[in-house]
């Protein structure tokens, strides 16, 4: 029997409860590949991305010890918003090659789990290579809620993330597949649908 390489690029807004989605994934086997830690890594002490941040932004951006100093970045990029595109040219083109470079390591998992926050907002970056986009939703006032209790951000600060965000129509629109998170949903009741999308994706690895 032939096995396809299956490719699932997981997205949610903040506070939707994807970590916990892809959590549910990794303890059954699959392969995650998280784009926000590969992120970090390249913008750590020496990191790849680090020379090519430092030659267009400056040295005021870098820290001593040669990693992003992110809270200068973040102030660059909310004073301006062109700097936010060119950050994002950077980064994007150095996320995409580790992410398939760890993808093509992952030869065992039969499916593999892409965890992208902004899959939608550079969607055309990603699209032709996932073989189904999956969406995790809930209402924006349930969001505001859990960003609140988790980071002790204000509302209005909240509401600032969202606003940069993809709206959920927008990540409806790409979606292939939709687990809903709200605020009626319990664990047991997001484990089941996360299980149910689980054998539908393993199903792909062997059709």
């Amino acid at each position: 029997m032939e096995y396809q390489r299956v490719f699932i690029g997981l997205t949610g807004g903040i506070g939707s409860g994807k970590s916990t989605v892809s959590k549910m994934l990794a303890d059954k086997g699959i392969a995650i590949v998280d784009a926000d830690k590969i992120s970090r890594e390249l913008t750590h002490a020496n990191g790849l991305a680090i020379p090519a941040i430092r030659e267009v932004f400056g040295d005021e951006v870098i820290t001593e010890d040669n990693a992003l100093n992110r809270a200068v970045m973040r102030g660059i990029v909310f004073s301006r918003p062109e700097a936010k595109k060119t950050l994002e040219g950077i980064m994007h083109p150095l996320i995409r090659e580790q992410m398939i470079g760890q993808a093509l390591l992952a030869q065992e998992s039969p499916y593999i789990v892409f965890d992208i926050p902004l899959l939608i907002e550079s969607v055309n970056r990603y699209r032709s290579w996932l073989t189904r986009i999956c969406v995790v939703d809930c209402e924006e006032e349930t969001q505001i809620a859990r960003v609140q209790a988790r980071n002790g951000l204000s509302r209005e600060e909240v509401l600032h993330i969202l606003r940069n965000q993809a709206t959920r129509e927008e990540r409806k629109r790409y979606a292939d597949d939709m687990i809903n998170n709200g605020n009626m949903i319990n664990l047991s009741m997001l484990a089941e649908q996360v299980n149910h999308l689980h054998h539908q994706w393993l199903a792909l690895h062997t059709a």
